[in-house]
């Protein structure tokens, strides 16, 4: 099982549009070197929406032959048509990715019985662990901890990221099933995990990696006091790479650290100047800049 820190990796792209494969090569082993306890290619933080499906397929490939078992990879997978998640759960499988992670169907609304259906397609039809996960804010389709609760009754079905930043929430998946819970919420993710949750699946991580996974394995453990110090660094992280729609903020901020290009796909675009103090504030506090 996987426990701590789990960065939703960006995708970094150059300023043509296309993306750089150096610079990705360079986040795997900064991540890999301040202890991130896995990389998810490809998830929202990726541009799952915007990169083609052509280019999903070789960064799952690059990212699993870069990281070269060292941590674990959960492919980012999914898609609101159930034969797409298929194929790609298909090639993160044949790549040799650990596991996937599959975002509900979005924009076209299923039911609790076709989330269902729709899981249990895929996990006939590719033997990947599968991380299911929920976010209903930008998918408009909210999996409900019962349908959570049937889902993990097969085999493949192992984990769900959990993004509502709801803490009952979590708690009745919990009471309900034994299924591995992630946050897909930094700012309740520590809160989270007093509860019970096993890690975060994080934008945070992308900007403070070091802090992140000494934050989640210090709040996995129990030890509430430490995690909540470290946290507390990190507040501002958590609320400002959400100042416009990730992975504006993260992208932005890690174009100022350095370690990649400004690239961003339309209809994304750069973060507006107005936000830049705040940032910049929130990265001098988590300690990633002077």
């Amino acid at each position: 099982m996987i426990t701590g820190s789990i960065v939703a990796l960006v995708t970094p792209m150059n300023m043509e549009d296309g993306i750089d494969w150096e610079a990705l090569d360079a986040l795997l082993e900064w991540h890999i070197d301040e202890g991130t306890s896995a990389i998810v290619p490809v998830g929202t933080t990726g541009e799952s929406p915007t990169v083609s499906m052509e280019e999903n397929c070789k960064i799952i490939e690059h990212v699993v032959k870069a990281v070269n078992n060292r941590v674990p990879v959960i492919a980012g997978t999914g898609a609101n048509a159930t034969w797409e998640a298929i194929e790609l759960t298909q090639v993160a499988k044949d790549a040799g990715a650990d596991a996937c992670l599959l975002v509900t169907p979005y924009y076209n609304k299923p039911t609790q019985e076709g989330l269902y259906q729709h899981y249990k397609a895929i996990a006939e039809a590719v033997d990947l662990p599968q991380v299911l996960y929920n976010v209903p804010g930008r998918t408009a389709c909210d999996m409900l901890p019962e349908t959570v609760a049937r889902l993990y009754d097969i085999d493949q079905v192992v984990a769900v990221k959990e993004a509502t930043g709801d803490i009952e929430r979590t708690k009745q998946i919990l009471e309900l099933c034994d299924v591995t819970v992630y946050s897909g919420d930094d700012a309740t993710a520590r809160e989270l995990m007093i509860n019970g949750a096993k890690g975060t699946i994080s934008v945070t991580a992308n900007i403070a990696p070091a802090k992140m996974a000494a934050m989640c394995n210090a709040a996995v453990a129990g030890n509430a006091e430490d995690a909540a110090t470290i946290d507390k660094s990190l507040e501002g992280l958590h609320k400002n790479l959400f100042l416009e729609a990730n992975p504006i903020p993260a992208k932005w901020a890690l174009a100022e650290m350095g370690r990649i290009p400004k690239g961003i796909r339309l209809p994304l675009t750069e973060l507006s100047p107005e936000h830049h103090d705040a940032l910049r504030d929130a990265m001098r506090m988590a300690g990633v800049t002077n």
